[in-house]
């Protein structure tokens, strides 16, 4: 399989997902199953292109109606490189989850941190939205570099707050806020894998 090359972290972009990249995602999905699946259930071995055109299906409209704004992270030639958005939208509170992962062969790179920070900034200068959490299981290192990179701050730790192929996972909570700026973590173009 071929590595992913890119010149900088501008070669990554976010746009609206496509009922059209059911294909991608499947393809990416499961060229990432020993990486996703661990820590996303609905990456699983018979993953379909089916189910991929199932959530699209669903996520499309979401978009337009303003209850989930999930995004294909592409390179600039647009390759599919995995997929961030902001889901579990509570407008009664004013906060969104965000969630991201990349696939196997573009890891390492900053491909997911540079996807965090465009969705976020996209969150905060496109919606109402005051918070944006970053939920990720304990053990999932290369999510939680990811959030600390993007600038996330780490609020601690919640017990047995998802539940990952039938089984409680404690997991962190991250979190952005409007009117905060990134906390800084060291160089913004370093590396991290998800």
């Amino acid at each position: 399989m071929n590595a992913f090359m890119m010149s900088s972290l501008a070669d990554i972009h976010i746009r609206p997902y496509a009922l059209a990249d059911a294909a991608l995602v499947w393809e990416a999905a499961r060229e990432s199953l020993a990486e996703l699946q661990p820590w996303m259930p609905w990456c699983h071995p018979d993953y379909s292109i089916e189910e991929s055109r199932y959530w699209l299906e669903a996520q499309v409209p979401a978009f337009q109606q303003g209850t989930s704004f999930e995004f294909a992270v592409v390179s600039a030639d647009g390759r599919y490189l995995g997929g961030c958005g902001l889901n579990q939208i509570d407008r009664a509170n004013s906060r969104a989850n965000l969630g991201y992962w990349v696939r196997s062969s573009a890891t390492g790179r900053g491909v997911a941190t540079a996807a965090v920070e465009r969705v976020r900034k996209w969150g905060f200068d496109q919606t109402t939205l005051v918070r944006l959490e970053v939920v990720i299981a304990i053990g999932n290192i290369a999510s939680h570099r990811v959030a600390e990179k993007a600038g996330a701050l780490r609020e601690g730790t919640l017990r047995s707050r998802l539940l990952l192929h039938g089984t409680p996972h404690d997991a962190t909570m991250f979190s952005f806020i409007r009117t905060e700026r990134p906390v800084s973590s060291g160089p913004s173009s370093g590396a991290a894998a998800v």
